[in-house]
């Protein structure tokens, strides 16, 4: 079974947030495969489905973003032999909007909810799908991560949440090296122009 593990923050004032990246990758993704609620725990929530025959299981933290690794934690206690394959989702401010990035390992780049699954798992050798939400111009990183994207960017968060999600399905069928390849790069502009 792989795991999808989509981060971001629990309460309508995070929903439509930059940090909430992750969150909008697992409600677009679960609503393509049409996927039935699972388990829930104080600590997450979970989807179950198949994509072509393979069983997929989409996890949202509902912790906050700097204790995810408390849901992975969770899910695991439950499900201590079911994940043979881990990728986690979530937003980044070091890609400019519109852009994903997919790796199999790596750096948690002072991403709070990173470093978080990084302390539960020992290691940074897993699968991570980031989605750019651009870099913050003016202010504080925190409060700009915390606020919706502006108007003039809604469109490309929009088309990089559903190509973020083509992503996913990408490596899930063929693995990481064809997902980098095909999804490492900026989401074409006439898709977000329409």
């Amino acid at each position: 079974m792989a795991l999808v593990l989509c981060l971001g923050n629990p309460g309508e004032r995070y929903a439509r947030t930059r940090h909430n990246a992750g969150w909008q990758v697992l409600d677009e993704f679960r609503h393509r495969l049409d996927a039935r609620e699972g388990a829930r725990d104080p600590a997450y929530r979970e989807w179950v489905a198949e994509l072509r025959g393979r069983p997929v299981t989409l996890v949202q933290p509902l912790t906050f973003m700097n204790l995810s690794g408390e849901a992975l934690v969770a899910w695991r206690a439950r499900h201590p032999e079911d994940a043979s394959q881990l990728l986690v989702v979530t937003d980044d401010v070091y890609l400019p909007v519109g852009w994903l990035r997919i790796r199999a390992r790596g750096s948690s780049g002072g991403h709070r909810g990173l470093e978080s699954i990084e302390r539960v798992l020992g290691i940074a050798d897993y699968a991570r799908l980031r989605v750019g939400v651009g870099a913050v111009e003016q202010g504080e990183l925190k409060q700009y991560v915390l606020d919706e994207p502006a108007a003039a960017e809604a469109g490309a968060m929009a088309e990089a949440i559903r190509v973020a999600v083509d992503a996913v399905e990408c490596w899930l069928e063929e693995g990481i090296l064809v997902a980098m390849n095909r999804f490492n790069r900026k989401v074409p502009r006439e898709a977000t122009e329409s």
